[in-house]
């Protein structure tokens, strides 16, 4: 875009957070299990298979989740897609909260998993898809900024109700009803997705919500460029995902999104109460950490918002690598060696301060922006697919690990790969920081 072309950034921001609240479902989710699993151990005589599978069940949803998002959010819209999962996640809530098996408790995580799975994909695409290029990076990270605001309060609430007796768990879950029915409400003032209104052929809604947007000249520009773009974009399926000329963007978008499960960091989030009892902690002081945890991710957050469009997607990346398997070989020792809970605590913190400024919220804009415009939701589901089935992986085998090797002896394993994903990210990533959408898709494609 030229000087002239201007957009109006507080509408955008706007409709950019009301989206993002989607990832505050996701942050809720992903957190609340770390506060009830000293509950559910106990409710559920959980052993280390079970502990796992429970705590992983939310991915298999999210896998199911994502599936059906590319569908919906290509045929009937992304606003559509939305709304569906915030009913989804508000009923999944409420049927945690009152469940009395633990077979029932897992389907109902499985489907909170579906919605977390639809908004996990939905949120940041609807972002990129309504953001001017000059902030998109920032926009997108909006939505893993909801997701750590979800984390610190959720373990917040989870830290007040521990001491509530042995159904507090049953509480942490069924307050989920709140955020979701907040981020329903708000879908529903959200306008459609420009770039899917073109699609489908709806083009003078598209060019009313580009004006919303942007000046006249913003509006033209970008009305060209998407039009361009869609040439031959009908009756996409999934075997166009793999086509010779989206591969190579395709084949970077699911290693990233791999690469961000397989480094290790959820299981700090999920399994904090097991790592920080392996040195001795007790109860209270293993769901303060959860606190400590929640804070430090928001502002190194923050701070990856701030960056994102200004050093870029690619240093936050290589240098979160990087600093993620140094950190790791020193936490798995101190684990090893049974070092003070403070001492472990720092670096534990340090790990998360790293991912939270590169491999958490980077990943998701990196996602949301390289598939080209005809084929951005289902590759977009194929990316996020294999994310959720990493983490399903992560998670599942950390308590058998754990329990074999000790706490210590997966994060070895992680620092490897870690150091791997940074070798990846070095000979594979192009910046992508001040383009638009239909810039990088003729960018990638000669690549």
């Amino acid at each position: 875009m030229n000087q002239q072309s201007t957009f109006n950034s507080r509408y955008i921001i706007g409709i950019s957070f009301i989206s993002a609240l989607g990832g505050y479902l996701f942050g809720f989710d992903f957190a609340v299990i770390s506060g009830a699993l000293p509950f559910l151990r106990v409710q559920f005589a959980l052993d280390a298979w079970w502990e796992g599978f429970l705590t992983g069940s939310l991915a298999l949803g999210c896998i199911v989740g994502c599936l059906i998002a590319g569908r919906v959010a290509d045929r009937y819209g992304r606003k559509p897609g939305l709304m569906t999962a915030a009913i989804i996640f508000a009923i999944s809530s409420i049927g945690i909260a009152l469940t009395k098996t633990l077979t029932l408790f897992v389907v109902m995580r499985f489907a909170a998993g579906i919605g977390v799975g639809m908004a996990s994909m939905l949120c940041p695409m609807y972002i990129a898809e309504i953001s001017p290029a000059a902030v998109r990076g920032r926009n997108v990270a909006i939505n893993q900024l909801t997701v750590v605001i979800g984390i610190l309060v959720t373990n917040l609430v989870n830290y007040f109700l521990a001491d509530k007796g042995v159904d507090a768990w049953r509480w942490m879950f069924g307050l989920g009803v709140v955020p979701s029915a907040i981020f329903l409400i708000g879908v529903m003032w959200l306008p459609e997705s420009p770039r899917w209104l073109i699609k489908a052929g709806k083009v003078e809604r598209a060019k009313r919500v580009l004006n919303k947007i942007g000046s006249e000249l913003f509006v033209q520009q970008t009305f060209k460029a998407i039009e361009q773009s869609m040439v031959g974009a009908e009756k996409q399926s999934y075997k166009a995902v793999f086509e010779k000329s989206v591969r190579p963007a395709v084949i970077v978008g699911i290693t990233l999104a791999v690469f961000q499960q397989f480094c290790g960091i959820n299981v700090v989030f999920n399994y904090t109460s097991t790592i920080f009892e392996s040195v001795g902690a007790n109860l209270n002081r293993q769901l303060f950490e959860t606190v400590a945890i929640g804070v430090v991710n928001l502002v190194f957050t923050l701070i990856a918002m701030w960056q994102v469009d200004k050093l870029g997607r690619r240093p936050l990346m290589l240098g979160g690598a990087l600093g993620l398997s140094v950190v790791y070989i020193i936490l798995a020792f101190l684990l090893q060696n049974h070092s003070s809970a403070g001492l472990v605590s720092i670096f534990v913190l340090l790990a998360i301060s790293m991912y939270s400024m590169s491999l958490a919220p980077v990943t998701w804009v990196l996602i949301s922006e390289i598939f080209p415009n005809k084929i951005r939701g289902l590759a977009s589901s194929v990316a996020i697919v294999s994310l959720w089935g990493a983490y399903f992986i992560l998670v599942f085998t950390f308590p058998i690990l754990a329990k074999k090797l000790g706490a210590y002896g997966p994060f070895y394993l992680y620092a490897g790969i870690c150091f791997l994903g940074f070798l990846f990210i070095k000979s594979k990533v192009k910046e992508t920081k001040g383009q638009t959408l239909e810039e990088l898709e003729q960018h990638l494609a000669g690549h």
